[in-house]
């Protein structure tokens, strides 16, 4: 792959897994919401706890999603021999974690680098998110 190609199929794919992670999140806020009002009056811990476990359900789904994406590239591009390598380099990439015990090839490389981009920004929305949330429940819960 060239250059250039490298980079617009890097980003059409960090922009999918960005998108995708926008969808669950507001999908993650609906459902939160509509358990907040279910479970208005319950306990503090339920009232706590739950939409927290909610979100975070919801982000390991939004990040098993965009890796599963990353190993489908890898594969479907016969760049990884197999699923189990393509799961692995794509968690590993996607975390920034890097081994380096897979290497991708020089025409491939800013590519795979675009996996490690996603993983920087959707960790880093998730943890807004989270940041956001908790927020907003420790404010209902016993601020007011």
């Amino acid at each position: 792959m060239t250059l250039l190609q490298q980079i617009l199929w890097g980003s059409l794919y960090l922009g999918i897994c960005f998108l995708i992670e926008i969808i669950l999140l507001t999908w993650c806020v609906m459902v939160v919401r509509r358990f907040m009002a279910k479970w208005e009056n319950r306990s503090v811990t339920m009232t706590t706890a739950g939409p927290i476990t909610i979100a975070l359900l919801f982000i390991v789904l939004t990040h098993t999603v965009q890796v599963w994406i990353w190993a489908i590239v890898w594969v479907l591009g016969d760049v990884l021999p197999d699923w189990n390598t393509a799961i692995y380099f794509s968690l590993v990439t996607f975390t920034t974690l890097g081994y380096g015990d897979i290497v991708l090839g020089e025409g491939l490389r800013i590519f795979g680098a675009f996996a490690s981009v996603t993983g920087l920004l959707a960790f880093g929305l998730s943890t807004a998110f989270m940041v956001a949330l908790m927020t907003r429940v420790f404010q209902e819960r016993f601020l007011t």
